[in-house]
């Protein structure tokens, strides 16, 4: 199981907040409005700098990029807190023998960071930031990689966020999808990648993976878990170095 991690895992806003006002007053601008931001959060910075400043400022994303970096330093890990019931679903999903790992636009310097602040490192199979790859998601680059370094096929993952971006992301690498709304995108903006599921948060998917797991294999034909018309996740084993290497598949 793949996830996203700002809005999905942990709420990164008031140090991605911080880093934007001050990387945008380095370039010449005013600061914008916390909401405006909060609504970019997940985008690549060039698209972020973009959809808050204009095109016209597309050309100063090298600077933009440079001034983020050094307040990053400064304040993202201290701005990031992990969201309500997420460390207990990790742990569940680790205990129950499932591959995880993380696909994000984020440096992955600062996603290591606040795992190993909250003892959740370890549990983690692959941890790819957006400095991983040539090109950032939507492309499906990251989510390929990761699946590739856990020897998995497309259909034996499946990946987790919050945003449109996460769900063309899985789309485009052939992944099933499941959105979470902890973040600012609405249902029904996810409904357009159809996800396999739409749940509140990181905290239904221990419950999700329970209903599967006792559900008998000569039922798993298309019936509800979680009280949606969705078909049932299966249960898989990949090829991965560790013995534990339980995967989640859902089916079409």
């Amino acid at each position: 199981m793949l996830f996203d991690f700002d809005y999905t895992v942990a709420d990164s806003s008031e140090g991605i907040v911080d880093c934007f006002n001050y990387a945008l007053g380095h370039i010449g601008l005013l600061p914008a409005p916390a909401e405006l931001i909060r609504r970019t959060i997940g985008l690549p910075l060039e698209d972020s700098l973009v959809a808050v400043a204009g095109e016209p400022w597309r050309r100063h994303a090298p600077a933009f990029r440079s001034h983020w970096r050094r307040r990053s330093d400064q304040v993202m890990v201290a701005g990031t807190r992990l969201l309500d019931q997420a460390a207990a679903s990790i742990e569940a999903l680790h205990d129950a023998g499932v591959l995880l790992g993380i696909v994000s636009t984020k440096y992955r310097c600062r996603i290591e960071d606040v795992l190993l602040r909250e003892n959740l490192h370890h549990r983690f199979d692959v941890l790819l930031g957006g400095d991983d790859v040539r090109v950032p998601k939507p492309d499906p680059e990251g989510l390929r990689l990761a699946l590739d370094r856990l020897r998995l096929a497309p259909s034996e993952a499946i990946y987790v966020g919050d945003s449109v971006v996460d769900g063309e992301a899985a789309h485009a690498a052939g992944v099933p999808f499941i959105g979470v709304l902890t973040g600012v995108t609405t249902a029904a903006e996810l409904a357009r990648w159809k996800p396999r599921r739409i749940l509140p948060s990181l905290a239904a998917l221990p419950t999700l993976l329970a209903a599967a797991a006792a559900r008998p294999e000569s039922r798993a034909n298309g019936a509800d878990v979680l009280d949606r018309p969705n078909p049932p996740i299966q249960q898989g084993y990949s090829g991965n170095r560790r013995e534990r290497g339980r995967v989640l598949r859902i089916d079409e």
